[in-house]
């Protein structure tokens, strides 16, 4: 650090207070040795913390950012995610909780510096990595890879997303000091000619300041480029991991791209909770030796509706709450991990340097007595289907989230072992409306037994997409719905009904009396005096989404570890709210309560 008031993003000045954001200055320039990492040619310790804005309400950014600052941050380190920039193939979306520039300002504005990770792979539990789901369509486009077209797609958004942010690049005098290529593509493969045609287009589309790539300490050779500085992930074992990476790379600065300070949870499996003790050792031992460091995640925040990702093999789809065991919960609230962060922190910084005050904490409420009063059967607001022979899968539909019902007839006396090859997600298996059991990806339950029908009857499949695999060898196949054929005995059905349900806007549905069971919106309204954060308690319910006043807080699931949804309080009126629940397995619930606190760790089997 030598002195350097590395807490500043705009300028270095030693010896101040950092009460106010620094004031932009002449452009900063930050490069490497064969040592460390140097600003403007003098030493430079990076203090880095993950925080994405999709996953923050935006009115929420300043708050985090300023809190980032308090535990005595220098830079702020955020994934840029191309699905949700670019929903539809040349159609781009930059507004409201999608503002990347402004949400890079914000950070400027509160002293931070900002690395930038734009992809166009992100893993990050993010539903595909962070790849369009329109990418699949083409079932002969291999993603990940040189295929041209793949890589075209690429460039075009990269230069798309340089429009908004180039000109913040601190070579402008604006916080991005350093930016990504592609994302730990050592553990997937260890192709450079590609990994060089991602820096190229970077490049090409604007990105002037430091590049760099990440990857797992074992994994450098395959992933990194040699003449770009080779960051480094892990989650515990400093030491031996920095070792490790010194095999690879004995010379050039150390920077931990991502210290996993906590882990993700998912569906069916327990709560993760690493005690903050052994992190903050970590931490302690890499910035005593002048290693820079990004914390993922400093806050984690939340999977907001369709975007939880996927691991395979084993299957396993992520809950929606981003929590991470972070040091900043998913409401934004310092946990422990914060105070040991902070004091470990503390002891690195330049003599006389004070970090800003920590600010003060968001209200926090609980709501009773919500009561749903209308509601709407599944099969009463259909839309039109699609017909084919073969089920067609959602992105043939032109569908990216949500669900589709593959409806066929089956013939009177039919009956055997209804089986599904390639279901990618979670089916509910209807007769003549009636539920008669459920597939399921994660559990590898694949068939359900159909007894036999008095008459001509109608079987439905209502397919959920729990969420791409966002890591590893599957990404390329990652169709979602039915990617197969479905049997019955030995007999392959055919002549489907599809209807695409995206979900994406429920709030224009007519409803009427509440339905007795089966999948269901129901909806009803509450009023507050007050708004503040607030958790809903889903644990009367089965599976399914939440909407309030709009805002799709993403998907409930009985079996746990999560039971409660979190609920912004900017995303609550004072008066009126409206709130809908979609439940594939309604079984005539009517009310709703919302608690202070999170149940983020109980499964139910």
């Amino acid at each position: 650090m030598h002195g350097i008031c590395h807490l500043i993003g705009f300028a270095a000045c030693a010896g101040v207070a950092l009460a106010t954001p620094a004031v932009a200055a002449a452009p900063r320039v930050l490069s490497v040795d064969d040592k460390q990492f140097l600003m403007n040619g003098k030493p430079y310790l990076i203090i880095s913390g993950e925080m994405h804005y999709p996953r923050i309400p935006r009115a929420y950014w300043r708050d985090r950012l300023r809190k980032a600052r308090a535990m005595g941050l220098n830079t702020i380190c955020t994934y840029v995610f191309w699905n949700l920039h670019e929903p539809r193939p040349g159609r781009f979306d930059f507004k409201n909780n999608l503002d990347v520039a402004a949400f890079v300002r914000e950070a400027g504005e509160e002293g931070l510096n900002v690395i930038l990770r734009p992809g166009p792979y992100v893993c990050s539990e993010w539903d595909f990595g962070g790849y369009p789901a329109w990418l699949l369509k083409d079932g002969t486009m291999k993603v990940r890879s040189r295929d041209p077209r793949f890589l075209d797609a690429c460039a075009r958004y990269l230069k798309r997303l340089a429009r908004e942010l180039a000109r913040l690049q601190s070579s402008h005098g604006g916080p991005i000091v350093m930016v990504q290529v592609e994302n730990e593509y050592g553990s997937y493969g260890s192709d450079h000619e590609f990994m060089e045609k991602n820096r190229q287009m970077i490049r090409d589309a604007g990105f002037e300041v430091q590049l760099f790539t990440a990857d797992g300490p074992d994994q450098i050779p395959n992933g990194a480029l040699d003449d770009l500085p080779a960051a480094f992930n892990f989650g515990g074992g400093a030491q031996s991991a920095v070792e490790t990476v010194r095999k690879h790379r004995p010379t050039g600065p150390l920077m931990c791209g991502e210290y996993w300070c906590g882990w993700f949870d998912q569906w069916g499996v327990d709560h993760n909770a690493p005690a903050a003790g052994p992190k903050a050792d970590d931490l302690e031992w890499m910035l005593s030796r002048g290693i820079s460091v990004n914390l993922y995640m400093f806050h984690g925040g939340t999977n907001f509706g369709w975007m939880a990702g996927a691991n395979d093999p084993p299957y396993l789809s992520d809950v929606t709450s981003y929590d991470y065991d972070s040091p900043l919960d998913e409401a934004g609230r310092a946990t422990a991990k914060f105070t040991a962060f902070k004091a470990v922190i503390a002891r690195h910084l330049p003599p006389g340097t004070v970090p800003p005050a920590m600010p003060a904490p968001q209200p926090v409420i609980s709501i009773t007595g919500i009561r749903l009063n209308r509601g709407v059967p599944l099969w009463d607001v259909l839309p039109a289907p699609v017909h084919s022979d073969q089920p067609r899968t959602m992105e043939d539909l032109g569908q990216s989230y949500g669900l589709v019902l593959y409806r066929t007839r089956l013939k009177a006396g039919a009956s055997g072992d209804l089986a599904v090859r390639g279901l990618h997600g979670y089916a509910t298996v209807f007769v003549n409306g009636r539920r008669i059991g459920a597939l399921d990806r994660r559990t590898e339950v694949r068939s359900v037994k159909i007894e036999p029908v008095q008459a001509e009857a109608t079987l439905d499949l209502l397919v959920e997409n729990t969420g791409r695999v966002n890591y590893g060898a599957s990404l390329p196949g990652e169709r979602q719905g039915i990617v197969g054929s479905v049997t019955l005995g030995p007999e392959t059905l055919s002549g489907w009904d599809a209807y695409s349900l995206p979900m994406d806007n429920v709030t224009g549905l007519k409803y009427g009396a509440i339905p007795a069971s089966g999948p269901a919106f129901v909806r009803g309204s509450f009023a507050l005096e007050s708004v503040g954060d607030t958790f809903l308690d889903m644990r009367d319910w089965s599976k399914g989404n939440v909407w309030i006043n709009g805002h799709n807080l993403g998907r409930f699931w009985r079996i746990g570890p999560q039971q409660t949804l979190y609920v912004p309080g900017p995303w609550l009126r004072k008066g009126s709210n409206d709130v809908i629940v979609f439940d594939a397995e309604y079984a005539g619930q009517t009310a709703l309560g919302a608690l202070p606190e999170p149940i983020l760790d109980q499964r139910r089997d």
